[in-house]
């Protein structure tokens, strides 16, 4: 199955679809306009049921077989997932639906998502041509929220019987029908510490009245360095970065303390818990070493994206029936940013890939757009994975 010949016959749908979605970007949980939109497109489809309210703000669609439809056996139910959220960012991009609205902006690509899964939801609600039960998943939340957790804390794997999860997100730099996976880990765990210093400010005339955070502060951030460079194996995959040191405020009084904060990126368990273990004894160490003490606060958010091997591989085999195997990378080097929904993966068997968006502005940027011409290539691989997976009885 190349490309889907409706979806490409509709592409200005999902093109509009995905600009109405660009123009109106929301935060977090806050995606109640998004939501509804989401929800209106999705009766007008046809579906067999519309949810909201999942997760706070969170919607899902549901669409049975025809199977089913035919007196079949109920069979398996698989959930499709996009995220819905924008990015707190001015935009840049100068194109005519961009954000209108001020501070915020849909910086990686989520409308495009939205798009490709709706795109996705219409022809299978038209077609029907599987078998079981596929679940649409628009999740809130993603951009640092853990909507997919708040989803799942809200019964979405147990309410629709979910059996088997799949996400896919777009990437900057990968051509555009393109698509990227890898068996095993994908994506990084994402972990954020701070490290209070707490000293004793005076003049700085005086400085040895005082225990000085800042002096402190500074050797802790070249001490934290050493644990990639010196207490991991090189070939082991780990992050340390610091990346906020608040302290002071007069040049002639050294203040009272210090935070030094920062996010910690690791593909594996055990590093994950030996950076964190490392991270304290080092902030207790240098503290102790400038007569100060040091409060640690270490927190783990997305825990790492982790795909099922065997779905992997049928994923890169549905990629391949649409783009060729030429154009799917089946074993990528994992990305270190971070995506909740590892948090799916963490209670079914299911996989995440990558969809190429061309030469575009990297995620995050205030210059980044989605490519529309990679939405009927999406929404192609959205209903060619259902129908691979609930295939219809001979």
């Amino acid at each position: 199955m190349p490309v889907s010949q409706s979806l490409q016959d509709t592409a200005s749908d999902l093109a509009a679809w995905r600009q109405t979605l660009h123009a109106m970007p929301e935060l977090l949980y806050e995606v109640h306009d998004t939501a509804g939109f989401i929800a209106a497109q999705l009766r007008a489809f046809g579906c067999d049921e519309v949810a909201t309210g999942i997760g706070r703000t969170g919607v899902v669609g549901i669409a049975k077989g025809a199977g089913i439809a035919k007196g079949q056996a109920a069979g398996r139910t698989i959930a499709l997932r996009a995220d819905m959220d924008a990015l707190p960012i001015v935009e840049e991009t100068g194109v005519a639906y961009a954000s209108q609205r001020p501070g915020a902006m849909h910086a990686c690509g989520h409308d495009g998502h939205m798009a490709m899964l709706l795109g996705a939801a219409r022809e299978l609600c038209a077609t029907r041509r599987f078998a079981g039960t596929v679940v649409f998943v628009f999740q809130p939340a993603e951009e640092g929220g853990a909507g997919a957790k708040a989803m799942i804390d809200d019964g979405l794997l147990e309410r629709f019987g979910i059996e088997e999860v799949y996400g896919m997100h777009n990437l900057p730099g990968l051509p555009v029908g393109t698509f990227a996976i890898n068996p095993g880990p994908i994506m990084a765990a994402t972990d954020e510490f701070s490290i209070q210093l707490d000293g004793r400010g005076g003049h700085a005339a005086i400085p040895h009245q005082t225990r000085d955070p800042i002096l402190a502060g500074a050797a802790l951030v070249q001490a934290l360095q050493q644990i990639v460079s010196r207490n991991v194996d090189p070939l082991d995959s780990l992050v340390v970065s610091v990346t906020q040191f608040h302290s002071g405020f007069a040049r002639n009084v050294i203040p009272e303390g210090a935070t030094v904060s920062g996010t910690v990126r690791s593909l594996r368990l055990e590093t994950q818990s030996f950076a964190e273990t490392r991270i304290r004894e080092i902030a207790a160490g240098i503290a102790s070493a400038h007569g100060l003490a040091a409060e640690t606060i270490y927190n783990r958010n997305y825990p790492v994206t982790l795909n099922d091997a065997a779905k992997a591989a049928f994923c890169g085999d549905v990629a391949a029936e649409i783009v060729g195997e030429a154009n799917v990378r089946r074993s990528i080097p994992p990305l270190m940013g971070g995506e909740d929904f590892a948090f799916m993966l963490e209670q079914r068997p299911g996989a995440f890939l990558f969809i190429g968006n061309g030469p575009s502005a990297g995620l995050h940027h205030p210059r980044y757009d989605f490519c529309d011409e990679a939405l009927s290539v999406g929404a192609s691989y959205w209903v060619a994975l259902t129908e691979r997976a609930l295939p219809l009885a001979a």
